[in-house]
């Protein structure tokens, strides 16, 4: 469904029931379909939410606006339109900067946020010549493979999600594919991220050459105490197409956790 927000339509793809929601925000070069083996099994149990971010899948793609301020307030026009009451931010990667962003404002209805191989709220420590490598990372699709193959990838993915991942990257528009390594992944959000004060899950991947683990431990966990770090044996970047079962057992104990805790707070 496309839904009006913040002056755009953003696609989202929705599935299952219940009064805790959980809504997801890909990484930079997917889509919602990017969380598709974890948000069908967590349907049976959740509202699942998953969103296009501006410029990807099929949400709108307009000429500016690609800032974490801009793709916040996407998500949060949302979460508004479809009036949850309680859910969980998922974010991976891009998405999870975006994710420490809207939470570090505790918007009505954050009960928990999950961070999937996040990007730190830190800029992206990367010279301005590989930054401008990777705006090109997804010209071709010779150069998405190559970057699946050596950069984002530890497991080999099946052929189907292999194309998925291909074609996501293909579509995203010019202007999103640029914003993110030029500019946005240079914002510095580590004042607001310590106003975080809802239970988080980070997911780490061990073999992430991304967002590695050693990097979470010393830009992000130290300005989120109450965080828990899971890592993930064996696992790249994109966990939730690598990992799928790992992510999603992860994630619905976490929410599990959010609903016995909201039942013991309703009893006393």
């Amino acid at each position: 469904m496309n839904i009006a927000s913040n002056g755009i339509c953003i696609h989202v793809e929705e599935q299952g029931r219940g009064e805790l929601a959980l809504v997801f925000l890909h990484y930079w070069g997917g889509s919602s379909r990017t969380w598709r083996h974890v948000t069908t099994p967590l349907a049976a149990s959740y509202r699942t939410v998953a969103v296009d971010h501006r410029g990807w899948g099929k949400s709108d793609a307009p000429s500016c606006g690609y800032g974490l301020e801009d793709l916040a307030a996407d998500a949060l026009g949302v979460i508004e339109a479809l009036d949850l009451n309680s859910y969980v931010l998922v974010g991976h990667s891009m998405g999870g900067k975006v994710a420490q962003l809207l939470a570090s404002r505790r918007p009505r209805g954050l009960a928990g946020l999950v961070l999937v191989a996040p990007s730190p709220p830190s800029p992206m420590t990367v010279p301005v010549e590989a930054r401008e490598r990777m705006a090109n990372a997804y010209s071709s699709r010779l150069a998405v493979e190559t970057t699946l193959d050596h950069v984002l990838t530890a497991k080999p993915l099946s052929a189907a999600d292999r194309e998925q991942v291909i074609a996501d990257s293909l579509n995203g528009s010019p202007q999103a594919k640029a914003a993110w390594p030029r500019w946005t992944s240079q914002e510095d959000i580590t004042g607001q991220v310590t106003a975080i004060d809802a239970p988080v899950l980070v997911i780490a991947g061990e073999l992430d050459r991304v967002d590695s683990v050693e990097t979470l431990e010393a830009e992000l966990l130290p300005l989120i105490p109450q965080a828990e770090l899971k890592v993930l044996p064996g696992t790249g970047h994109l966990s939730m197409l690598e990992s799928p079962k790992a992510v999603t057992q992860l994630i619905e104990a976490f929410a599990r956790s959010l609903r016995g805790a909201a039942c013991s707070s309703a009893a006393a």
